[in-house]
């Protein structure tokens, strides 16, 4: 099995474990943004050694995730981690779009850009880590201490490229361009009619699309009373608020490949530095509360009745964290969580 590294692969090992010894707490991701890379490209660096490159068709190694039983699933993206640990369970797919519907993992896989894949085995800590044409991990799963490693080393060994030395072709990222809060021509009555006659909260990418509004745009131009600016600091408070009521939510991240879920109640609430976190034994969450440029309660209707969120957008416009209370198709939202935002939230 060839694995033999290029010189320019070799060249940025040497200033990954250079910068490493100087920063060892610096996260891989904010690590390849400081070196002018990717952060695939940062983990190729260790194929040969604690890294295997993988190959093959991503949808059919997902389908076998299951085998390795409890495990750590994370998505994240530039401003939120989201970890939830349990078992991959009923797992299918629609040509490249997946889903994982058990208890404790929840996902939404978006595999049309999954470029890249690793198997990674650093400091007695296993995982599989996948990166999309831009670099950007799109989602990891890392073993526990109840994993099935048998299970994790032939996937690994049926899944490996044959050549490990292979280059990594990045595609580049074009700019986003900048995005206005002011609408210049809308049929705002027509737009605000067809919100309230929304019957599934997943219609409401639709009717953006539809008027051609940005998020921002669209939450500005809200039928009256649903939708409106929160402070950021109020996630602090909803958090403690719906830890002390043992209130089951549901926690949203999302990056451009996958969508992950956490429901259920949280408890351990604290902050440190940028960073408010959830650490409970099954599911962590890592915010950075300065990345929030608007935070928004947000009402939609739907057939069983409004359901509300929380939603968290950066200053590029990309909404990155989505909150509601716990609820399933066919089952209103539980009425104490649009209390708890009430009581919890300052408004601005």
């Amino acid at each position: 099995m060839k694995s033999t590294l290029s010189p320019e692969r070799t060249e940025l090992k040497e200033r990954w474990s250079e910068f490493k010894v100087i920063n060892p707490k610096t996260r891989i991701r904010d690590a390849a943004k400081e070196l002018n890379t990717t952060e695939a490209e940062l983990v190729a660096t260790g194929i040969g050694e604690y890294v295997t490159l993988l190959a093959g068709d991503f949808r059919e190694l997902m389908k076998e995730i299951g085998s390795l039983g409890h495990v750590m699933a994370l998505t994240r993206n530039d401003h939120v981690v989201h970890e939830r640990k349990g078992v991959y369970e009923k797992i299918s797919f629609n040509n490249h779009v997946g889903l994982v519907l058990g208890e404790d993992i929840d996902l939404r896989l978006f595999l049309g850009d999954w470029k890249f894949g690793f198997a990674v085995s650093e400091n007695d800590r296993h995982s599989l880590q996948f990166f999309n044409s831009f670099g950007d991990a799109t989602h990891k799963i890392y073993l526990t201490e109840k994993s099935n490693k048998e299970a994790y080393e032939t996937l690994v060994a049926k899944y490996s490229a044959p050549d490990q030395g292979m280059s990594l072709l990045i595609a580049e990222k074009t700019p986003k361009p900048a995005e206005s809060d002011t609408v210049t021509e809308i049929d705002r009555a027509a737009f605000q009619a067809e919100w309230l006659a929304l019957k599934d909260t997943h219609d409401f990418f639709t009717l953006l699309r539809k008027y051609n509004l940005t998020r921002k745009q669209a939450l500005r131009n809200a039928p009256e009373g649903y939708a409106y600016r929160i402070t950021p600091e109020s996630m602090k408070t909803v958090f403690e608020a719906a830890s002390e009521e043992q209130l089951p939510i549901m926690v949203f991240v999302s990056n451009p490949n996958c969508i992950q879920i956490h429901t259920g109640p949280i408890n351990k609430i604290f902050v440190m530095g940028p960073w408010l976190n959830i650490m409970d034994p099954e599911f962590n969450l890592h915010l950075r509360q300065d990345a929030i440029d608007e935070a928004w309660v947000v009402r939609k209707p739907t057939e069983d009745g409004v359901v509300t969120g929380i939603e968290l957008i950066d200053k590029e416009g990309t909404m990155f964290n989505q909150f509601f209370g716990k609820r399933k198709p066919g089952i209103p939202e539980l009425p104490e969580w649009p209390a708890l935002i009430e009581k919890s939230v300052s408004r601005l």
